[in-house]
């Protein structure tokens, strides 16, 4: 979809459908909204008062014109409380008209910036919201998918008018950062919505190839005989059982070459099919296995953000990719493995694999240099049974870096809670014959996984993020579309624009 900013006046603009907005409790329409109210002879402060038009978030109401002004149609989007308004309120809302225009056949609209008059949001959030939701709203994975006669239109173009000349190009720089974000996105959730025979550990470096190329990243590769000449024992472990080749994969943006120190290291977990291993999984369900490399997908999209952003930081992209299979040559839970620090690994259960695959990136991540390291992971089945798909749980070793990543999450409204991290729970993963064993059993999973993640990080700022729950969507609301969510690509590269300007 092609979104554009223009300079002109909302009742006067020839379109199907123009997009307006109120807030609950209002009577009488404002700014834009009451322009058009003015211009429609009050129809939409008589739908308020008789109660059709509500302004709660998600209401949609539409109404047809009849020639007293150039749209044909008015669509009045309920943005909720005032006093509960925020950027992911456009998100959410935008999306949500974006879905109903493509219902209603609609390929193109005008809209309003939602927030940027009274609702006090700035003009270049206003448009970045916009064209977050509305592109994130309006994505389908339908690459498999015969072509359908009854499909609905596609939305096409999407213009937002403004009168003022300064806050239209505001808005133009906030649409621009947006479709940015939303594009990146929308290739983390192509990635994970793939089947696994497709999106293989080859597939996963190909594709990170690509966006190196195209963003003027540096892309380097390892292969087995490398990882084991650096003693990656913990990776290849996994990777044993599978025909399918290993890649552990490094991606760098330079981006204050004269201060190397001034770095971030975001570490993926690219399990690209799980079967548990020799501790399989059961058989329902397993098919959603295919998206344990959304982790690793995150990062690459990450790094594309990055790459089009050019935020004045050093940033490296490394992922660790895949497949978890039962075989003949599969580990089996009592082996022992050697991470790349010399640290041994007691495997109780070969399913508990994306900590031992972490673990190696996380040796190499230091062994580069990198200051402040975050790690992304769907890891641990607990996380979902203890904060649901709300929210990403977070741990780590340093409470700076920790609220960093959570102040990013409240600007690109992806949300996360941190967990405790006492030394209590570092003895539900002791081991009788090595350093340490991969699986603490059922108590504290997701803890216990970020404990034996935290063996391998020393004393450098690190952040380990779960996103087992948050990875997926079951059902489509908002801007998020029923599958892959691309969580924590944007917040990921927030973190990184954040830490640029804040020269911290």
């Amino acid at each position: 979809m092609r979104i554009t900013v223009t300079i002109g006046d909302v009742t006067t603009t020839e379109t199907p459908a123009l997009v307006v907005n109120l807030f609950s409790g209002v009577t009488e329409p404002g700014g834009a909204t009451g322009a058009v109210d003015r211009a429609l002879d009050g129809v939409i402060s008589q739908l308020i008062k008789e109660g059709e038009i509500k302004g709660k978030v998600g209401d949609i109401t539409l109404i047809h014109t009849m020639g007293k002004i150039a749209p044909a149609r008015v669509v009045v989007a309920g943005m909720g409380p005032a006093d509960k308004f925020d950027a992911q309120v456009v998100r959410q809302v935008s999306a949500e008209v974006a879905r109903y225009l493509r219902q209603k056949g609609i390929n193109e609209a005008v809209t309003i910036a939602h927030g940027a008059g009274i609702g006090g949001l700035e003009p270049t959030t206003s448009g970045q919201a916009i064209a977050e939701g509305s592109l994130l709203g309006l994505y389908k994975f339908s690459t498999y998918l015969s072509p359908s006669k009854e499909a609905s239109a596609d939305l096409e173009d999407l213009t937002i008018v403004e009168q003022n000349q300064n806050r239209a190009s505001e808005i133009e720089n906030g649409v621009a950062a947006g479709i940015v974000a939303a594009e990146a996105t929308i290739l983390a959730r192509d990635m994970v919505n793939e089947p696994a025979n497709m999106m293989t550990p080859t597939q996963m470096a190909e594709i990170a190839r690509r966006v190196a190329e195209a963003e003027g990243l540096t892309l380097n590769i390892l292969e087995s005989p490398q990882m084991r000449e650096l003693g990656m024992g913990a990776l290849l472990g996994v990777a044993q059982g599978s025909e399918e080749p290993p890649k552990l994969i490094i991606m760098d943006y330079r981006g204050d070459p004269d201060n190397p120190g001034n770095n971030l290291g975001l570490v993926g977990k690219g399990i690209t099919f799980d079967t548990g291993g020799i501790s399989l999984k059961q058989p329902g369900g397993m098919e959603a296995m295919k998206g344990d490399m959304a982790g690793g997908a995150s990062v690459i999209a990450a790094m594309k953000m990055i790459g089009q952003e050019k935020p004045k930081i050093n940033v490296t992209g490394i992922i660790a990719a895949t497949e978890n299979m039962p075989s003949g040559s599969a580990q089996r839970p009592g082996d022992v493995v050697r991470a790349m620090n010399g640290k041994t690994i007691e495997v109780i259960n070969t399913d508990a694999e994306g900590r031992l695959v972490l673990a190696d990136a996380l040796c190499y991540a230091r062994e580069k240099g990198l200051t402040r390291l975050i790690d992304v992971a769907t890891l641990t089945g607990a996380m979902v049974t203890t904060l649901g798909k709300a929210c990403t749980g977070n741990m780590g070793n340093n409470q700076e870096l920790l609220d960093k990543v959570t102040e990013a999450g409240r600007d690109t409204g992806e949300k996360y809670w941190q967990l405790p991290m006492f030394d209590e729970y570092k003895e539900l993963i002791k081991s009788d014959v090595a350093d340490m064993k991969n699986s603490g059993g059922r108590q504290a999973g997701s803890i216990s996984a970020a404990f034996l993640l935290a063996e391998f990080v020393g004393d450098t700022p690190w952040v380990h993020m779960d996103i087992a729950g948050t990875s997926t969507a079951d059902r489509t609301k908002g801007y998020q579309v029923k599958g892959a969510t691309g969580v924590p690509a944007r917040t990921l590269a927030k973190l990184a624009r954040n830490l640029a300007e804040s020269g911290t």
